[in-house]
């Protein structure tokens, strides 16, 4: 098979040819068709994370059929289309797992990170971890459901039931949850960076009532912010945003430090609060939404040779929408 290996050293990839890998007891081998390009992504090959496994398959966003079925696998089929997400495998059995919050594992898994990823035109993963896919969607479009789509919408879940809900950042994950959010009947406001008039040009296009700078206020106090901009100094920003009670959603696995500000920008029950992974819950839950309304994404493909420009689109804020990897 051919993928792009992370070997630690580099934040570039290294293209290679590698063995097909074989599957387990429970394991798919799957053909993959794309791969979403995640932030998460350039956290790992930026050493922004620690102890990835070395040399590593970066993506976990992959969609692909299944060409081999491991011992006692139930609920895939060969031919089946099927969708791998970041959460790869959990223990089962610590105090996390065993009242449902599997997302916060003791000894977890995740792929394209801790477990071989999508980057690649084969792959093998954890049958139980794996999601069918809304027929609606291309490959390349139901790529980006699986971690910018999921993680977007634990995190407007996390916001609670507020109406008014403000979004910073709007890359991959925001203009799928701004779209989630509005079937939901809310009022979504784009916050981007400063002067990016083409994104915020794109947020209202997917329905924000209002778009601007993450230098400027929203017409009025919001319930809830959204930030997957990995900016800590919007911390503060989103806090002074809200109208009490509210809360600030940080929905990156990585952010830079946050800077001091006052209690009272805190105080009258405002919350700070963090996302960390998803649950298959998360991932059921949100298959159905993403099939009940078609969403709208927004893809750059990238054959998977160019894995490199599009980690580095993705870095500078090249990107509007997500970057897709493509096998064929």
């Amino acid at each position: 098979m051919r993928a792009m290996l992370f070997d630690g050293e580099s934040p570039r990839l290294r293209e290679a040819d590698l063995p097909d890998p074989a599957p387990g007891a429970g394991e798919l081998l799957i053909d993959v068709r794309a791969c979403g390009v995640c932030r998460t992504d350039l956290h790992v090959v930026d050493g922004d994370l620690d102890h990835p496994k070395k040399p590593v398959i970066p993506g976990h966003e992959i969609v692909g059929t299944v060409a081999a079925l491991g011992g006692g696998v139930t609920g895939f089929a060969l031919g089946d289309r099927v969708g791998v997400p970041w959460l790869g495998h959990t223990c089962g059995h610590c105090r996390f797992c065993a009242d449902g919050r599997e997302n916060l594992c003791d000894a977890p898994g995740f792929t394209g990170y801790t477990i071989d990823g999508g980057y690649a035109t084969r792959t093998v993963a954890d049958a139980r971890y794996c999601f069918h896919l809304p027929r609606q969607y291309s490959d390349v479009e139901a790529a980006p459901l699986l971690c910018a789509g999921l993680i977007g919408y634990r995190s407007l879940a996390m916001a609670g039931d507020g109406r008014r809900i403000g979004i910073y950042g709007f890359g991959a994950a925001a203009h799928i949850v701004a779209q989630v959010a509005r079937h939901q009947g809310r009022t979504v406001y784009a916050f981007t960076r400063p002067g990016d008039t083409a994104a915020q040009q794109f947020a209202r296009r997917l329905g924000a009532t209002w778009a601007g700078g993450s230098d400027e206020r929203a017409p009025e106090e919001l319930d809830a912010a959204l930030l997957f901009a990995p900016v800590g100094a919007l911390v503060p920003a989103a806090l002074r945003a809200l109208t009490k009670g509210g809360t600030v959603v940080c929905g990156g696995i990585h952010m830079s430090d946050i800077p001091s500000f006052p209690y009272a920008w805190l105080w009258e029950e405002r919350r700070i609060v963090s996302v960390a992974n998803l649950t298959r819950e998360d991932g059921a839950t949100f298959m159905a939404i993403a099939a009940r309304h078609k969403l709208e994404i927004e893809t750059t493909p990238y054959p998977l040779a160019r894995a490199n420009d599009a980690l580095a689109d993705l870095r500078e804020g090249r990107l509007t929408g997500a970057a897709v990897l493509t096998m064929r």
